[in-house]
């Protein structure tokens, strides 16, 4: 009789296919292999939720944290609460439903406050950072995701490090602050390289490249996006590939390609919409709006350029609004 393993075994067999980044092949491992008494373990169900968020399958990361949520409950067990409320918030964040993602990342870090864990406190500054943001406060922004730089610096974690420095990038390029926003970029691309993980190297290098096209430089912002793409294939990551062709296409538009810009954008929407990444899919429909106006497709881009505003309105994401307003205007 060949020997089965235990459920742990099962466990540390997730736990290092996250470590390794290969999120996909945790998806369908579970999915295959995980037998009935595996399905009922939350801790098992919760690091498959986490692969399947960052392949961008929302609906079984929902189903599968909110199914060890209601576990660790029933167990009494706060760590495993605190873990399954963040990722629960940022699976909210990720389809633009910011009350519930606020509720959640609030949760884990009450939590995370009274069991002393300096990892998920971490994760739900950087988290509640960005709702801040999104809403239009970069400079409040600023502050907490400082506070989650120092929480990740008390445990040595590189990930939430890197993600964090990108996060900050994007504040201070909001603000205009050129020179944080690259020292910003350049530190999260030197934590992401560090860890090797494709997919973080990805969202870090294409964060790099926009920076580089708002100042200008191109050709650097091209070399960026063919790494990042590169990067997003290899770690079978769909929303970072939309990412991708996003910026892909401001970047045509900055060279005068609106043909090209409109069909990368579209393709970049079209994975948001199909993955439900709210501010993914607004962003998308206002360079689509841009493009389609650019090549003279009037009644398309003005049914785009409505699409994004109310996708920015029902995220709160109101300077985001004026920017595309602004852009559109000029």
């Amino acid at each position: 009789m060949v020997a089965t393993p235990y459920p742990d075994d099962a466990t540390h067999r997730l736990r290092e296919l996250l470590r390794e980044g290969r999120f996909r092949e945790a998806v369908d491992w579970f999915e295959s292999n995980a037998r009935a008494e595996l399905r009922g373990r939350p801790d098992a169900q919760l690091l498959t939720a986490t692969a399947a968020m960052r392949v961008g399958d929302l609906g079984l990361a929902t189903t599968l944290a909110t199914a060890a949520l209601g576990q660790f409950r029933v167990r009494g067990d706060f760590d495993g609460q605190m873990r399954a409320y963040n990722l629960l918030g940022a699976v909210h964040w990720e389809r633009g439903r910011l009350a519930e993602a606020e509720r959640y990342f609030a949760e884990a870090l009450d939590l995370a406050c009274r069991l002393e864990d300096s990892l998920i406190a971490g994760h739900a500054c950087n988290n509640l950072a960005s709702v801040v943001h999104l809403r239009g406060r970069p400079d409040e922004a600023v502050g907490i995701y400082r506070g989650a730089l120092l929480s990740y610096q008390r445990v040595g974690d590189r990930r939430g490090t890197a993600q964090t420095y990108h996060n900050l990038s994007l504040a201070f390029r909001q603000m205009a602050d050129w020179q944080e926003a690259d020292t910003a970029v350049t530190q999260a691309v030197r934590h992401a390289e560090f860890v090797g993980e494709a997919s973080l190297m990805a969202l870090t290098s294409t964060g790099r490249a926009e920076l580089r096209i708002d100042q200008g430089d191109t050709a650097v912002a091209a070399q960026e996006l063919r790494r990042a793409s590169a990067l997003a294939e290899r770690a079978g990551d769909p929303i970072g590939g939309a990412e991708v062709r996003r910026i892909r296409a401001l970047l045509a538009l900055k060279e005068g390609q609106p043909e090209l810009a409109a069909s990368e954008a579209e393709a970049a929407r079209a994975t948001a919409e199909a993955h439900e990444s709210a501010l993914l899919q607004a962003e998308c429909a206002a360079v689509c709006a841009l493009a389609h106006r650019a090549a003279g497709r009037a009644a398309d881009a003005e049914r785009r350029r409505k699409e994004a505003l109310a996708g920015f309105a029902a995220l709160g994401a109101a300077r985001l609004a004026e920017r595309f307003e602004a852009d559109w205007s000029a």
